[in-house]
């Protein structure tokens, strides 16, 4: 292939983080790459209405933000020049299904609310060469021919070698390829109708021994999660699948806390909350654009565009920074290339899917059926889950490797974890993990 035939102008459709990150992987090298956003955005960190789930709490997972830094060196300093709070995950106060799981260094990451994060991400994006992001402005099709052509709802179109659609779950790509005359890409969703509530609350300083706490939603019951972010505030939520989706209720909602296994984050909004924020948009939904035949050459989809995720595990941001990387590591993006780069873009999302779709298909109001190889593993990620809560610490971080993606769930299979289990089977697990401190106020 000839220099000309490598995309050097690029579209991104976008500019969340999924769009934001597909930017950052493809600057330079003397391309030109437009960023697209529908929505004006903020000049400080604040919560858009193309972010609907920028209200909820956050967790980005240690490889995401090990892959944000990748592409965007200098990210996790901002991020903690501007409030975001370091913590181990390990040292949080978690309560899974099993019990209580033990305290042990694992992974650090960096608390802050969603519009922190895009807002530090995009100042980074900007200052790339060859970056330029348009704001206010909506796409309404794609044409193809010698060059893609990106139409826009004010009647202009821009010309691009290469587009990136980054637009989220709102994507609109189904029906711009069904007008290209392209067949439709086989879509699969698992939904456990999953719902979120959270309050902004202040806690006072001190207060704390645990540097964040998670109530592990189950078939059986609610779960809940609180965090802190900048500016000396803690984001608590409640989560429930199907009638146990928690509303916008103030009471409503400390009533939600107060019936979960343990009185932690009801006692941490004991003085009232105000504005309760609610998110319902959670199902599991993958498109298989890399398996049409046909695809059209010059064209990507990234970020939940491609796949979403039910946010509760935290997968999203991960995912689409480690596809981002993916493209960064493509090289020259040449003609008639983009179909496998699109398998390799895919297969980023193939073990955080497995992972959030065999946990949500436990739930009795989950819509989908469940792999028998999908449901061995979740089944035997119970059973580690189990071990750790009886104070198997082994057991425990190798779920939470596998959790931050920092390993293949094929180490939940190694020889000594399959012998802790059959010798506690047999022995006894012995003894449950107690309760962590929680506030310096505990024994």
């Amino acid at each position: 292939m000839t220099r000309r035939d490598e995309a050097r102008r690029i579209v991104v459709i976008g500019a969340s983080v999924g769009g934001a990150f597909a930017a950052a992987a493809l600057a330079g090298h003397g391309r030109r790459i437009t960023i697209l956003e529908r929505d004006e955005l903020p000049a400080e960190p604040a919560v858009r209405r193309g972010v609907p789930q920028g209200t909820q709490p956050h967790v980005f997972l240690h490889r995401g933000l090990r892959a944000v830094e990748e592409l965007l060196p200098g990210v996790d300093a901002d991020l903690r020049a501007a409030g975001g709070v370091p913590l181990d995950t390990g040292r949080m106060a978690w309560l899974g299904e099993p019990g209580w799981a033990p305290q042990a260094p694992q992974y650090e990451i960096v608390s802050a609310t969603r519009p922190l994060f895009e807002h530090v991400v995009l100042r980074h994006v900007r200052a790339l060469p060859g970056v330029d992001v348009r704001e206010g402005t909506t796409v309404v099709g794609l044409r193809v021919g010698e060059r893609w052509s990106v139409d826009l709802a004010d009647g202009t179109s821009l010309s691009a070698d290469l587009v990136v659609d980054a637009s989220g779950r709102s994507s609109r790509l189904p029906g711009w390829l069904a007008a290209l005359g392209v067949p439709a890409a086989q879509v699969t969703q698992v939904d456990a109708h999953v719902g979120y509530a959270t309050a902004d609350i202040a806690v006072t300083p001190g207060r704390m021994a645990a540097p964040g706490i998670a109530f592990l939603q189950t078939p059986d019951r609610s779960g809940g999660l609180a965090l802190p972010v900048e500016g000396g505030r803690w984001l608590v939520g409640a989560v429930g699948s199907g009638e146990r989706r928690p509303g916008r209720d103030p009471e409503a909602f400390v009533d939600a806390l107060r019936a979960l296994p343990d009185p932690a984050l009801a006692d941490l909004v004991e003085g009232g909350v105000g504005h309760v924020a609610i998110h319902r948009q959670t199902a599991n939904v993958r498109h298989g654009y890399e398996r049409v035949r046909g695809w059209p050459d010059g064209l990507l989809a990234v970020g939940d565009a491609l796949c979403a995720f039910n946010p509760v595990y935290g997968q999203g941001v991960t995912v689409a920074a480690l596809e981002a990387l993916v493209l960064r590591d493509a090289g020259p993006i040449l003609r008639g290339d983009v179909g496998a780069l699109m398998g390799r873009v895919a297969r980023a999302a193939d073990v955080p899917w497995r992972i959030a779709t065999g946990e949500d298909l436990r739930y009795p109001a989950a819509e989908g059926t469940v792999p028998r190889a999908t449901a061995a593993f979740s089944a035997w990620t119970r059973e580690l889950g189990r071990l750790g809560a009886h104070g198997d610490e082994a057991a425990h971080l190798a779920i939470a490797r596998v959790y931050h993606l920092m390993a293949s769930p094929v180490t939940l299979l190694h020889p000594r974890l399959l012998a802790r289990a059959a010798v506690a089977r047999v022995r006894g697990y012995g003894p449950s993990t107690a309760r962590p401190r929680v506030f310096a106020s505990d024994p």
